[in-house]
């Protein structure tokens, strides 16, 4: 067995997942998360408004690898 990710590897794939099809995502302009196009809602803030330009989802992909994990999750509340 493999010791288990840390968050940071974690973050970072998924950035790097992200920026490879940055047109499957959209950015929350309520809280900067990053959402599925499909979303209608955000799922963290329940915002509406999102910026789906790629550039503007590639660079926040890129802030949230960098940086520590601040938000609170629903598995969190368990």
């Amino acid at each position: 067995m493999s010791a288990p990710e840390s968050n940071g590897d974690q973050r970072l794939k998924q950035a790097e997942k992200i920026t490879s099809h940055p047109e499957q995502y959209k950015v929350c302009e309520g809280c900067g998360s990053i959402v599925v196009a499909r979303a209608v809602t955000c799922p963290s803030c329940h915002g509406y408004l999102f910026d789906s330009t790629a550039p503007r989802v590639v660079a926040q992909a890129r802030d949230l690898a960098m940086r520590a994990a601040h938000s609170v999750l629903a598995s969190d509340l368990l």
